[in-house]
């Protein structure tokens, strides 16, 4: 007679479980030999010793896979338990060992679906500053947004803070409808649309009323000191240098940052300057700062805006080649 004690402690334990204990019934079904009790946040085992390390492995599995994500499916709890033999086919073990970001609304699965995708995932277990810039559809500000709600939700920060240059694009601020903040929420949709694909909405209206999730303009970041928080500068290409400067100045000791950006769509006014490219160049030395490149191959969107992509840079080639055979270069 062999016996192992699990500890729980670091998940929350009704979804280990189950909604009336349905996920624990599952695990006792498969391994009807066992005798399994849970006892607060600990599981003890009692069996045969192969059975005992076998539904010690799986339950390690299923504990590890909650950790990174927070959630996970009744269908994904039968996955993980495995076949008549216990096995676990290979796309599983990959989806609990790297891809999986969080599990968002109604367990719709949020991953790093390409390379660079994946070095961004990477480089943020790495880094606490990190650059990622791109053209529109690589997932840029998904990807940050579901590494944010995942740390929230491993409780590895307190709160989360989204942030965007409130920048015109074409149209004035001053001729939209409402106070200040209808005026500034339609820049901030995106965000609020990210946010609902991962959140349920009363859980959402809970983190933003408790200021636990604040979505906020760029310009409302100076003077505060953020820690303790996952911090998203999107849309950075539209922000200065200055307020690019302010912005990482106001990250405190446990916190971490990464800054999105675009700089074939900058809407600055043409007597102000971009700073992100300025802030990739001077900062790119510093340990714990990184930059990661997303391009064309990376988006995710339908798949014709990779096509409109390569044609707007094809385009801006020619007409850059124009300019300076004109020059006389």
């Amino acid at each position: 007679m062999t016996e192992q004690i699990i500890n729980l402690e670091t998940i929350n334990p009704i979804e280990f479980f189950g909604v009336n204990n349905n996920k624990f019934d599952l695990l006792k079904k498969k391994y009807p030999l066992l005798k399994i009790l849970s006892r607060g946040s600990f599981i003890k085992l009692s069996g045969q010793a192969i059975e005992v390390n076998q539904a010690k492995e799986k339950i390690e599995l299923i504990v590890q896979y909650l950790e990174r994500n927070g959630h996970l499916s009744e269908n994904y709890f039968l996955k993980i338990l495995g076949d008549e033999d216990g096995n676990i086919d290979e796309k599983l073990m990959e989806d609990i060992n790297n891809d999986i970001i969080v599990f968002g609304q109604n367990g719709k699965v949020v991953r790093a679906k390409t390379a660079n995708q994946k070095l961004l995932v990477k480089s943020a277990e790495q880094n606490d500053i990190i650059f990622a810039v791109g053209p529109a559809g690589t997932g840029k500000t998904y990807t940050a947004v579901a590494l944010a709600v995942r740390a929230l939700k491993n409780k590895s920060v307190k709160k989360i803070i989204l942030t965007r240059p409130a920048v015109e694009a074409g149209e004035s601020l001053g001729f939209l409808p409402g106070d200040l903040k209808e005026k500034i929420d339609p820049y901030l949709r995106p965000i609020y649309d990210t946010l609902d694909d991962m959140i349920p909405p009363d859980k959402l209206n809970y983190y933003m009323t408790n200021r636990i999730i604040e979505i906020a303009p760029l310009a409302y970041m100076r003077g505060r000191t953020l820690d303790n928080a996952y911090i998203i500068l999107d849309e950075a290409q539209n922000a200065t240098e200055l307020q690019i400067k302010m912005f990482l100045t106001r990250i405190g000791p446990n916190a971490k940052a990464i800054i999105t950006g675009d700089m074939t769509q900058i809407d600055l006014p043409k007597n102000q300057v971009s700073g992100l490219g300025k802030a990739i160049r001077i900062l790119k030395n510093i340990k714990g700062i990184t930059h990661i490149e997303l391009d064309g191959n990376d988006v995710v969107r339908h798949r014709l805006v990779k096509e409109i992509i390569k044609a707007y840079n094809h385009e801006s080639e020619m007409s850059q080649k124009k300019d300076e055979h004109f020059n006389g270069k």
